[in-house]
């Protein structure tokens, strides 16, 4: 499998054999042209920056000197691809508006700006001088060695100096300097694998940080699956009217008809039809407004979490008190998830748990919402059991919230549920 970075590269027996130290030796001696440039880029924009500072006082400089570390960065990350294949992505947002002005300004508010110019200084400056030292030592003295027999070969009189430092005559000690020139090769691309490596990583982590970028996506997530949420309950909320004023309302229509018709039909096999008919119109409009509570409750909506609840637990199929005391109403999403994850609850007591008995209590506290449910029945509930737990807990994580279960065998079973938010005079949007 091919290395995708040096240090990969290292860790193979045949290392001298692959590219790579040669990649490595490119990538320390283009540091020379790349940071002559970035030196020049840098000296022109400060110059330019300068001569307009004096009309618009020092506003220019500024500007110059803080986005001059954009273009170089963008250049060494390309150059970084030499000695590095995994991707080294930009760092900095896309505007939201196009133009310059929206470019500049989104620029300047990032800290990625500010750290490509820091390391723009040190490339100009210092990386690039350093990096050309140590890979022309590190060939010269090798390259120098086996090329003895050539310069012998073309200078005339049978002998050669040797990196001006002593002479060779003969042409068995030219070829034996040759064998120690490529040993000495081989030393020197161990030496600058790891040095580019580590320029290279050095690069990478001014010029794209990946814990920064991180950060980013993780924030545009986090926005995103709140309006992923709004988007949610915006769309129940409309098929629940839609339910209402439409669906609901041609059945009212139809049952109301059926029944004018029983009246005027005479008793008989189609006055019997006609009866089975509006019964099963009937039982339609029940199991649609059930429906239609279960969507979006139109009690929650109007009067919020508690009044919903209290109306969960008059029908219930057990005894079950509510104490919830909330001040505010809080955001519309926490109220929708914490109600179904109640009425779940309880539906799984009246199925599942043989209790007599449910309580619900519920508090903001500390910027949480705390929503517990309890029952006297024979526990034992697990995730495993299919009782919708699961779908329960996902729905709560959406919203940074936690539901943990209490359920020894035998009883009782607490069912907590903690969902971040608050009120919603004064909640924020991420």
């Amino acid at each position: 499998m091919r290395s995708r970075t040096v240090w990969q590269a290292l860790a193979r027996p045949d290392f001298l054999l692959t590219s790579w130290p040669w990649q490595s030796a490119a990538y320390l001696l283009s540091s020379a042209p790349a940071g002559i440039a970035a030196l020049a880029v840098i000296v022109t924009a400060t110059a330019i920056a300068g001569a307009l500072s004096l009309v618009l006082v020092g506003l220019p400089l500024l500007v110059g000197l803080g986005l001059v570390g954009v273009p170089v960065a963008a250049m060494e990350r390309r150059r970084l691809r030499i000695i590095d294949l995994e991707p080294a992505p930009s760092a900095h947002r896309t505007p939201r508006e196009p133009g310059l002005r929206a470019w500049a300004l989104t620029r300047f508010r990032e800290q990625s700006t500010w750290r490509e110019l820091a390391y723009a200084l040190l490339f100009a400056v210092v990386l690039w001088p350093l990096d050309l030292l140590a890979a022309g030592f590190a060939l010269v003295v090798p390259v120098g060695l086996m090329a003895t027999p050539v310069v012998m070969a073309t200078g005339g009189d049978h002998e050669a100096k040797v990196l001006k430092t002593w002479t060779v005559t003969s042409y068995p000690e030219a070829f034996g300097l040759v064998v120690i020139g490529l040993l000495l090769l081989g030393v020197a691309g161990y030496a600058l694998a790891p040095l580019a490596g580590a320029r290279a990583a050095l690069t990478r982590l001014l010029t794209s940080p990946h814990e920064l970028a991180l950060g980013e996506q993780i924030t545009e997530l986090t926005r995103s699956r709140v309006r992923l949420v709004d988007a949610f309950e915006a769309e129940r909320r409309r098929i629940e009217r839609d339910l209402h004023d439409g669906a609901q309302q041609r059945l009212v229509a139809l049952s109301m008809t059926l029944g004018i018709a029983r009246l005027d039909a005479e008793p008989g096999p189609v006055a019997d039809l006609i009866a089975k008919a509006q019964d099963e119109a009937g039982e339609v409009l029940v199991e649609l407004r059930e429906l239609i509570r279960g969507i979006h409750p139109q009690v929650l909506a109007d009067y919020g979490l508690e009044a919903a609840v209290s109306d969960a637990a008059d029908r219930s199929a057990i005894p079950v008190d509510v104490t919830i005391g909330l001040r505010d109403r809080l955001p519309q999403a926490v109220e929708a998830a914490a109600y179904f994850v109640v009425c779940e609850a309880l539906t799984n007591v009246a199925r599942h748990s043989g209790a007599q008995h449910a309580e619900v209590t519920g508090r903001h506290t500390d910027g949480r919402l705390v929503v517990e449910i309890r029952d006297d029945g024979q526990g034992g509930a697990t995730a495993a059991t299919g009782t919708g737990l699961i779908g329960l807990a996902d729905r709560v994580s959406v919203l940074d919230g936690r539901l943990t279960l209490s359920s020894p065998s035998g009883g009782p079973t607490l069912l907590r549920v903690e969902i971040p938010c608050e009120p919603r005079a004064t909640a924020r949007s991420v």
